[in-house]
C-alpha cells in the first residue's frame, strides 16, 4: 500500500507554482520531483496535478513516500557513539581506523556496516548515507541521514556554508600568520593514484585555519571547510609547510601518535525540523589528548634552558 505525506498550503505559499513549492518549501530536488512525477506521486485535493499548476492557501497536498528496501550494505554487529540523533539523521563519532562505507576490498567492519545493524535492531529500514566523508585515520563527528530528502537538504547546506565542519590537527612548525585561509585547488596526483596534489587545473579548495596553541616545535590549529576534497586539510596543511603529525602520506612521523592528529571535533548545522542551529561536538579521543601532552613536555623540558 502506498503511503502519502500531507502538506497545507499556508497563506504565505498563495499562488506559488507547485514546482517551486515543492523545490523551496519542501526542498526536494529536481531528480526526486521527476521521480515523483513519474509513480503519479503528487496530489493536489486528491487529483493529479501538472508542476506548473499554483496552488492556493488552504490547499492539501499529498506526496507520496519512497521506502527504502536495503540498508546498501551489510548490518553487521559493532559498537557505534551516537552524538546527535533526530527522525531525519544521526552524527556519529567516528573512530579512527575505521572506514565509514565499504569501499574497494573492504565491505565490512566500516561505520556504515555497524549503523545497518543498529538500525536493523529497531526496525527501521533505510538506506545509509554519509552526507560527508572522513579519512580512516582521522576521528570525530560524521553526519548519515535516514532518507534521501533529508539528503538533499543538508547537502545545500554544505554548499550554502550553513553545515560547517571544525576540525583540530596538531602539525609540525610554528604556524605564521596565527590564521589565515588557505585557497589552493586540488587534483590528482601524478604518479601517485592513492594520493592528491595541489594542481592548477583542479577543482577549487579553500580551508580556513586559527592556531589554538604553540608548543616548542609544534602547533595546535583548528581548521574550518568551505570544501571538502580528498585529503584537503592534510593536502592543504602540508603546502602551507605544516605537516599534520603522524601523517604518513602528506606530513611526519612522530612517536606521540601512530595516525595522523586530525580530529573532526565539531559540526554545525540547521535542524531539518525547525531550522534551529544545532552543534554537535566530539571529545577529543585518548590518542590526540596523548599527542598533545607528548607536545607539552617537550616544551616544559626545553623552554627552561632558553
Amino acid at each position: 500500500m502506498k503511503k502519502f505525506t500531507t502538506y497545507k498550503i499556508e497563506k504565505e505559499q498563495d499562488g506559488f507554482v507547485l514546482e517551486t513549492y515543492l523545490k523551496q518549501t519542501l526542498q526536494y530536488s529536481g531528480r526526486k520531483i521527476q521521480k515523483l512525477t513519474r509513480k503519479k506521486g503528487i496530489l493536489l485535493n486528491g487529483k493529479a496535478v501538472f508542476l506548473q499548476k499554483k496552488v492556493k492557501f488552504g490547499d492539501t497536498l499529498r506526496i507520496l513516500n519512497f521506502e527504502d528496501a536495503a540498508y546498501g550494505v551489510e548490518p553487521e554487529a559493532g559498537d557505534i557513539e551516537i552524538l546527535y540523533e533526530d527522525e531525519y539523521m544521526l552524527v556519529l563519532n567516528k573512530p579512527a581506523g575505521q572506514l565509514v562505507h565499504p569501499t574497494g576490498q573492504t565491505t565490512s567492519g566500516t561505520l556504515a556496516n555497524y549503523l545497518a545493524y543498529e538500525l536493523q535492531k529497531r526496525n527501521i529500514v533505510t538506506t545509509i548515507r554519509p552526507v560527508h566523508r572522513l579519512d580512516r585515520e582521522t576521528s570525530g563527528c560524521i553526519i548519515f541521514v535516514k532518507d534521501s530528502r533529508s539528503q538533499f537538504i543538508l547537502e545545500q547546506q554544505l554548499k550554502e556554508k550553513t553545515l560547517k565542519r571544525t576540525y583540530w590537527a596538531l602539525v609540525s612548525g610554528i604556524v605564521g600568520p596565527a590564521s589565515g585561509t588557505i585557497d589552493a585547488p586540488i587534483g590528482a596526483h601524478p604518479s601517485k593514484p592513492n594520493r592528491r596534489a595541489i594542481n592548477q587545473l583542479g577543482a577549487p579548495a579553500i580551508t580556513h585555519y586559527r592556531t589554538v596553541a604553540h608548543y616548542t616545535d609544534t602547533s595546535l590549529v583548528e581548521l574550518n571547510l568551505d570544501t571538502g576534497r580528498t585529503h584537503q586539510i592534510r593536502l592543504h596543511l602540508a603546502h602551507l609547510g605544516y605537516p599534520i603529525l603522524g601523517d604518513g602520506m602528506y606530513g611526519v612521523r612522530f612517536p606521540g601518535m601512530l595516525r595522523q592528529a586530525l580530529h573532526a571535533t565539531c559540526i554545525t548545522f540547521r535542524r531539518l525540523k525547525d531550522d534551529t542551529e544545532i552543534k554537535v561536538q566530539a571529545p577529543l579521543p585518548q590518542d590526540f589528548i596523548k599527542a598533545m601532552e607528548v607536545c607539552k613536555k617537550k616544551e616544559k623540558t626545553i623552554l627552561p634552558n632558553q
